[in-house]
């Protein structure tokens, strides 16, 4: 599983990822990219996932965090970025540092 990557989303966003390398899973809708993350999740240290299936998957995605593998990390899909994966570095930043240190509000 060393250094392995993949990217799941819709769209034809996900094809620059595989141009630099990282394994695409196109997913139409969030109850296709669950399926995917179940079957992928123990083959991949680090998973993209667009932001527009990553806020409805955000429950089932806490499963994750528990584990050091894989790494979810949301990224902007073709329609631009919603703040989404922002909103939930801060809050992972926050609840591992115990502050803010992304936005320095308190």
């Amino acid at each position: 599983m060393i250094g392995k990557t993949a990217i799941v989303g819709n769209g034809d966003g996900i094809m620059v990822f595989k141009a630099a390398g990282v394994t695409t899973f196109p997913a139409e809708d969030e109850k296709r990219a669950r399926e995917i993350l179940r079957r992928i999740a123990k083959d991949y240290q680090v998973i993209f996932l667009t932001e527009d299936l990553a806020r409805p998957l955000k429950d089932f995605l806490k499963r994750f965090d528990e584990q050091p593998y894989p790494v979810i990390v949301s990224v902007p899909a073709g329609g631009g970025e919603s703040g989404y994966g922002m909103e939930v570095l801060k809050n992972a930043m926050e609840k591992a540092l115990g502050v803010d240190i992304l936005f320095h509000n308190d």
